[in-house]
């Protein structure tokens, strides 16, 4: 007897999901419209579930379609790892999909990729850079693989954690705290004006949090998109910019418009953790990954290791 819904069935459900409409899912995985909705109604029947709801807009999980969609994402990775397995193949069957946060990727994943390529050479790395939020949203509908994140924002998920940064801050050069070196205290955040990311971002909490303890306030003037662009609102002494350590260890080697410095504060660090989804094994080839992110992060005087 056949086992149902079959594999391929499960492909094309979880592709239903991640595009949001049947006719670019056909197209995607090289079937006719037809023979696609026929399927998916087939895995209804068999399952006794609607799996989505249709609408001119396109097609959204129900709720039931949603835990069916995880499971089913579950399976697929776990039959191609099996697969990887048994043929000695390339990690993650050739090609990782990782997403990670801006204020990370540029600064970590350079000399990191190159060393994974050096080392497996036919494994493709297709990294992309996206808010919290959205590298929520990519985990779960298994757009993404793996994602480098803040673990607090991603319950219900496998995590290694990584490093653990010190967030630093950096003002105008003609600001007070320029002409003092050494570690910032919460006293001397009294009153002054917080600039950080919009709030999509992990950092704006973090920064919102750090603002309410110290006595200061965030700037309802400004939230930058990008750390370079806080940076230069700080040089121009709109306010203190909040930088996460490995972006501010690279400006404070090249850059001269602004001077930083690190925070001492409870609570002004960040953990930093390799994300999948929840599974009761690793996916193959997880250590390799954050063996080689943690021996990076190392080498740029993070913390890294156990999670504290």
């Amino acid at each position: 007897m056949d086992m149902r819904p079959t594999l391929r069935q499960l492909e094309y459900i979880v592709t239903v999901a991640r595009l949001g409409r049947f006719g670019l899912a056909a197209e995607a995985l090289n079937v006719s419209q037809p023979s696609l909705s026929a399927q998916i109604a087939e895995a209804e029947a068999e399952l006794r579930v609607r799996l989505f709801q249709r609408s001119r807009a396109g097609v959204t999980p129900t709720a039931m379609g949603s835990e069916v969609i995880r499971r089913a994402q579950r399976i697929l990775r776990e039959v191609e790892d099996l697969r990887a397995i048994t043929r000695g193949d390339t990690p993650f069957g050739g090609r990782l999909r990782l997403g990670v946060l801006p204020s990370i990727g540029p600064y970590l994943l350079p000399r990191m990729v190159s060393r994974i390529h050096e080392a497996h050479p036919d494994l493709r790395l297709v990294v992309r850079e996206e808010s919290t939020q959205n590298l929520e949203q990519g985990l779960k509908s298994g757009r993404l693989d793996m994602i480098i994140s803040t673990p607090e924002d991603h319950p219900n998920t496998r995590q290694d954690h990584l490093f653990t940064e010190t967030l630093w801050v950096a003002v105008a050069r003609d600001d007070p705290l320029a002409s003092e070196s050494g570690p910032v205290g919460a006293a001397q955040l009294k009153d002054r004006v917080f600039l950080t990311l919009d709030r999509g971002h992990r950092l704006s909490r973090i920064v919102y949090a750090l603002s309410s303890q110290c006595g200061g306030t965030v700037s309802d003037e400004y939230e930058g998109t990008s750390l370079d662009s806080i940076r230069l609102m700080a040089a121009s002494g709109a306010g203190i910019a909040i930088l996460p350590e490995l972006y501010a260890r690279q400006q404070a080697a090249v850059g001269a418009e602004v001077a930083i410095r690190p925070l001492q504060v409870s609570h002004s660090t960040r953990d930093i953790a390799l994300i999948q989804l929840f599974q009761d094994i690793a996916a193959a080839g997880t250590s390799l990954i954050a063996r080689a992110l943690r021996d990076e992060a190392a080498s740029r005087g993070l913390i890294t290791g156990a999670s504290p």
